[in-house]
């Protein structure tokens, strides 16, 4: 069992790397410097959130927390590279036990440890948009559903709804209730088509993109030992971008911070760009609600644009 890593409110170090109350404006150094505890980071665009949580890792290692119980979770691959990056370069360490990316690159890395505890085998593989579509096909095929007749929609659309279902975490015919009324008749067909390629996806030990986070929320649900594991581990969990977050990937969230309740969110909650796949911007105005104790802090300087735009 990973050693606990208790800490009381920060006292800064003998010596530190970094000058964090030069480099940052008062409000990221509020932030930055944040105690332990739940806390919501709200950032507007230009207002150096990036900068905020690369410093707050940052200033996390400084306090001598393990780079192993940092978890930071990001919407691009891209995001992750360039903050841990950044904390390379402020640090002049490598970082590579810190387990930063995507939620489906986590879910992936996660999967692949334990594949067998939700029913597959450690060398599934990933399907594309394209592969997942020829399934789909495949599918309807094998239940000899008259496409024609029955004006049933096309694979990617049955794609499209099986993938909202998920991220939602809703039923497929309230999926299709709520925003494919036009198909709401065929729901019979479509769920049970929905048990079927679940059913293809397991006897041939494949996942689609979605399965990396639905089947990490089984996981964690599911195995108690492995919960637990994860949870002692990351003391530390960062989220950027909270405001793109949907039910899915909040509740994995909570799962992970159930034990420490050490988990900074960093949103902007005047935009969303994922409602498209289920992204829920309550999230981030609920979040004091899921977490009482947490604390609010607000980054407003803008760097981007000039006054006269904002």
């Amino acid at each position: 069992m990973p050693r606990e890593y208790e800490i009381e409110p920060f006292r800064a170090p003998v010596s530190l790397k970094i000058d964090y109350a030069a480099e940052l404006n008062e409000q990221q150094f509020a932030a930055v410097t944040a105690v332990p505890g739940p806390a919501l980071v709200i950032a507007g665009a230009g207002s150096g959130k990036t900068r905020t949580l690369t410093y707050r890792v940052a200033f996390l290692l400084e306090q001598g927390i393990p780079p192993e119980r940092i978890l930071l979770l990001t919407f691009t691959n891209k995001a992750a590279r360039e903050m841990m990056r950044r904390v390379t370069d402020l640090l002049g360490s490598e970082l590579q036990s810190l387990w930063g990316g995507t939620f489906h690159a986590i879910g992936h890395r996660m999967l692949r440890r334990h594949a067998e505890a939700v029913g597959y085998q450690r060398d599934f593989t990933i399907l594309d948009r394209e592969d997942a579509k020829d399934l789909l096909k495949a599918c309807i095929g094998e239940a000899e559903i008259d496409t024609k007749s029955t004006r049933f929609p096309k694979p990617d659309v049955v794609g499209d709804i099986f993938s909202l279902a998920t991220n939602m975490q809703k039923s497929v015919g309230e999926v299709l209730a709520e925003q494919y009324g036009y198909f709401q008749q065929l729901a019979p067909t479509i769920e049970s088509l929905h048990t079927r390629y679940a059913a293809r996806k397991r006897s041939t030990n494949v996942m689609d993109f979605d399965d990396l986070l639905t089947l990490w929320l089984r996981l964690l649900r599911e195995q108690p030992e492995i919960r637990e594991q994860y949870q002692r581990r990351f003391q530390f969990i960062l989220v950027d971008e909270y405001q793109d977050t949907n039910r899915l990937q909040s509740d994995l969230i909570d799962l992970l911070a159930e034990r420490h309740k050490n988990v900074m969110v960093v949103g902007d909650d005047s935009q969303s760009i994922y409602s498209w796949r289920g992204a829920n911007f309550q999230n981030i105005l609920e979040f004091p609600k899921r977490y009482p104790n947490a604390a609010v802090y607000k980054i407003e300087v803008n760097y981007r644009s000039t006054p006269e735009i904002l």
